[in-house]
C-alpha cells in the first residue's frame, strides 16, 4: 500500500517496498527506513565523543536516526552495514548461520527479548549495534570489519548512555563503559591497520563517522582513538609503563590531526579545536607521568 502524504506526516520511518532477503536464513522481509525532512529532526549539541544529540520532537518523540543504519535479520539476528550484507565467504555463512542461537542468547540476557519485526526504537537500535559487533567478528578482512566495530561499539555505548539516564537500576552503565572500552581497543587496531594495510580502512573513509550526522573520516578516528585512551586508561593497560606509551603514541597521532592549529575544509574548527585541547591535556599528563623517553 503506498504511503500516503497524511499518513508520512505522521511517522518516522517507512517499510522498503522491495524484499530484503536474509543470506544466512532466507528470511524475507522489508526493510525499515527513515522518513527524511518533516521536522522530524531537531538537531541540539555535539559531545566529545563527536555524537550529535537531537532534542525530542514534541510531534514525533524521541527521534533517532542511528535506529535505522544497520540492516537486521529479524529471523536469525544477522546484522550488518547495508552494503556488507551481501558476498559472504562460505566459512562466514557457516559460522553466522551456526551462531544464530547464540546472537539472540547474548542479547537478550543483556535487553531481554526483542522483536525485530516491529518497528525500530531505543531498545532495538541499541540491540542492533550489540548485534553489528556479534557478526562482525565472524567476517573476514577484506571487509574491513575492525573500524566497523569500533562505529558500533561507540554508537553503541551512546545507546545504553541514554538507557542508563531512562532505567537507572538496570545496569545499562556497566554495559555503556564495556563498549566504550571495546570502542578503545577497536581504535587503536584501526590505527595500526592504516598505517600497515592489514585491513582495507581507506575502503570505508566515506562512513568512519562516527556519527551520521558529520563523518569525519581518518580524523574522528586519530581523535576518538586519543580520547577514548585517555578516558579508559586504566582499563586499557595495567602498568604505568604500558600506560604512558599508549598516551605517547595517541598524543603523536593526534599532534598531525591538528598541526598548526588552522582549520581548513577538511579540517574543520570544531575537530582543530577539540584535538588542541586534548593534546594540551595529554601534554600535562604525560609529563605528569614522568615524561617521553
Amino acid at each position: 500500500m503506498p504511503v500516503t502524504q497524511a499518513s508520512q506526516n505522521k511517522k518516522i520511518s517507512f517499510r522498503a517496498k522491495e524484499n530484503t532477503v536474509c543470506p544466512i536464513c532466507d528470511e524475507v522481509h522489508q526493510k525499515e527506513q527513515m522518513f527524511q525532512g518533516g521536522g522530524r529532526l531537531i538537531a541540539g549539541k555535539m559531545t566529545q565523543e563527536m555524537r550529535r544529540l537531537y532534542e525530542k520532537n514534541r510531534k514525533f518523540g524521541r527521534v533517532g536516526p542511528n535506529d535505522y543504519v544497520l540492516s537486521v535479520c529479524p529471523r536469525c539476528l544477522y546484522t550488518s552495514f547495508t552494503k556488507d550484507w551481501e558476498g559472504l565467504q562460505a566459512n562466514e555463512l557457516s559460522e553466522l548461520k551456526m551462531s544464530s542461537d547464540q546472537r539472540r542468547s547474548f542479547l537478550e540476557k543483556i535487553l531481554g527479548p526483542v522483536d525485530f519485526y516491529q518497528e525500530r526504537n531505543i531498545v532495538l537500535g541499541a540491540a542492533s549495534y550489540l548485534l553489528a559487533i556479534e557478526c562482525y567478528q565472524k567476517r573476514g578482512m577484506g571487509i574491513a570489519p575492525t573500524p566497523k566495530k569500533a562505529i558500533c561499539a561507540v554508537r553503541g555505548a551512546w545507546y545504553f548512555e541514554d538507557l542508563h539516564a531512562e532505567y537507572p537500576t538496570m545496569n545499562f552503565d556497566k554495559v555503556r563503559d564495556f563498549l566504550y572500552k571495546k570502542a578503545a581497543i577497536y581504535y587503536s587496531q584501526t590505527l595500526e591497520y592504516m598505517q600497515n594495510g592489514q585491513e582495507p580502512v581507506d575502503s570505508i573513509q566515506g562512513m568512519l563517522g562516527p556519527d551520521t550526522d558529520n563523518n569525519w573520516g581518518f580524523d574522528g578516528v586519530v581523535y576518538l582513538n586519543a580520547y577514548l585512551t585517555r578516558k579508559f586508561l586504566d582499563q586499557l593497560a595495567e602498568k604505568k609503563e604500558d600506560q604512558l606509551n599508549l598516551l605517547i603514541r595517541a598524543k603523536r597521532m593526534l599532534a598531525r590531526l591538528y598541526g598548526s592549529g588552522k582549520s581548513s575544509k577538511n579540517k574543520p574548527s570544531a575537530i582543530i579545536e577539540m584535538a588542541r585541547e586534548l593534546y594540551d591535556e595529554y601534554g600535562a599528563l604525560i609529563e605528569e607521568m614522568g615524561g617521553e623517553k
